[in-house]
């Protein structure tokens, strides 16, 4: 097997320097553009097969969409209710791939209760059997471990103890699937096993021009420009595509979520869904999480304009308060709401009376006059994606070498931590140890679930830059703008040396 293990997999300032030298020098096998999930992704399977690797980011590692999203690896049922059961089917492999060899330590089961409501049409909780039926189908053939099971019904009083704040139900499904630590950490994992194998990640670097043999790009640090010589080319640059390449179909669609306390909602213990009115594939959510924040989620409007950092728009908030409350007994506002965020995702365009909501998440694989851009998907699926791309991008190289990531495991993979496991070893796994010894181990401030090694840490092996790279993408702090907020000073500190 293919390990990063032994390799040097840190990223810091100084490698990303000789790296930018080493581009000025030599060509590389696969210049990757987009440091998301998707793009560190194929940088891992490109170089995995032996192939040398570039991967630019005009900002940092997972500072876009991929970082935006609902915190899961799952399995797809709303794609099982809207007839997408491929989609389904490539998301139930993938995530037991995650769950069991990849990165095991940032997956751990997440109950979702799906409660029958008085209000909900005659004939739901046979609607919903037979959907989660085709979901248990799915996950036996996919062979997904055992400790999460098939899907159960519970009475009224268990779904209560579960979500004490729950209004009147009759009863629940419970539907167990993957819930992930954090999207951002993935992606930094993923991109350091990628530097691990040779792959060179240069954050901070904006592509000017791209054509199938290269790209100019700019050092955003210096100002500096340099053309980087490919022999492949690919762009994963989800939303932002279009911006690098012409002609790419996408119809993006936001995906707003909002943070609450966990005490607003009496603390629960398992995710719960609320259906919308007159749907049998949209919900809004309550997902709790282990910071002490229950997340809620998910709008799907479309929309026209690209966003670096979209907005949560009054209305979305409205949206999303109003539903969910309407599935409990005591209702959540806009009082108890402490962080906000909005992501967008890369949905390649369908018809015109498709609603984002309706259009197919499966992803695409586009040639523009020899560029490779790969769009659409999801997160829990980015393995598949790079898989497709890498193996496009072989083909216009002229070598047969094989995908190797269905059994590679990420830095700092090891066994699936427990309910009880430090933050730490949630968030670090095997690595969990030297990250404690990185730094001081007390709380960065009083209140906030970060510790301060992980700043050091942040620095010396994770590629932040920035104080943006330490709060936002590698503690997190983004998702509570209070914590951030008392967070920022230290964190200025760290970066200066002091």
């Amino acid at each position: 097997m293919i390990s990063a293990a032994a390799a040097d997999t840190r990223l810091t300032v100084e490698r990303r320097q000789r790296d930018l030298e080493a581009l000025q020098r030599e060509a590389v096998d696969v210049l990757v553009i987009g440091g998301g999930v998707t793009g560190a992704g194929v940088a891992l399977d490109a170089a995995s097969r032996g192939l040398s690797v570039a991967l630019i980011e005009r900002c940092d590692l997972a500072a876009g969409t991929s970082r935006w999203s609902s915190k899961l690896a799952h399995g797809g049922l709303r794609y099982i209710a809207a007839g997408q059961i491929g989609v389904a089917w490539e998301s139930a492999v993938e995530r037991n791939r995650l769950a069991t060899v990849i990165a095991p330590h940032l997956i751990r089961p997440m109950p979702f209760l799906m409660p029958l409501y008085p209000s909900y049409p005659k004939g739901g909780r046979a609607v919903s059997r037979f959907l989660f039926g085709i979901a248990d189908g799915l996950r036996a053939a996919s062979r997904t471990p055992a400790w999460m099971p098939r899907t159960r019904w519970i009475d009224e009083a268990e779904t209560k103890r579960r979500v004490p704040t729950i209004g009147k139900v009759k009863g629940s499904y419970v539907h167990v699937d993957g819930a992930l630590e954090d999207d951002a950490r993935l992606v930094v994992a993923i991109a350091r096993t990628a530097a691990g194998l040779g792959a060179r990640i240069v954050t901070h670097c904006s592509a000017l021009d791209v054509a199938r043999d290269g790209a100019t790009v700019r050092d955003e640090l210096t100002g500096t420009t340099l053309a980087v010589r490919a022999r492949s080319v690919i762009v994963a640059a989800g939303v932002w595509s279009g911006g690098l390449v012409n002609d790419v179909p996408l119809r993006p669609s936001k995906g707003a979520h909002l943070v609450l306390p966990a005490a607003a909602m009496d603390n629960p213990t398992a995710a719960f869904n609320v259906l919308l009115p007159g749907s049998i594939n949209r919900f809004v959510f309550g997902v709790p999480r282990p910071d002490g924040t229950v997340l809620v989620g998910l709008t799907d409007d479309a929309v026209d304009t690209i966003e670096d950092v979209p907005s949560v728009t009054a209305e979305d908030e409205r949206f999303l308060l109003e539903t969910l409350s309407t599935g409990l007994a005591r209702p959540v506002t806009s009082d108890d709401v402490i962080g906000r965020y909005a992501g967008l995702r890369p949905l390649l365009g369908g018809g015109d009376g498709d609603s984002s909501a309706d259009i197919s998440r499966r992803h695409a694989l586009l040639d523009r006059d020899g560029v490779l851009v790969i769009v659409g998907g999801k997160l829990t699926t980015y393995r598949r994606m790079a898989q497709d791309a890498v193996d496009r991008a072989v083909k216009q190289l002229g070598v047969d070498v094989s995908c190797r990531t269905e059994s590679l495991p990420l830095v700092g993979a090891t066994a699936r931590a427990n309910a009880e496991a430090t933050r730490l070893r949630r968030r670090f796994g095997a690595e969990a140890d030297e990250v404690a010894a990185a730094g001081p181990a007390e709380p960065i401030a009083q209140g906030i679930p970060v510790l301060r090694s992980e700043v050091a840490w942040a620095i010396r092996a994770e590629g932040a830059i920035t104080a943006e790279d330490v709060l936002d993408r590698r503690l997190r702090l983004d998702l509570v703008p209070k914590w951030r907020d008392a967070a920022l000073p230290y964190v200025q500190d760290a970066l200066n040396g002091e």
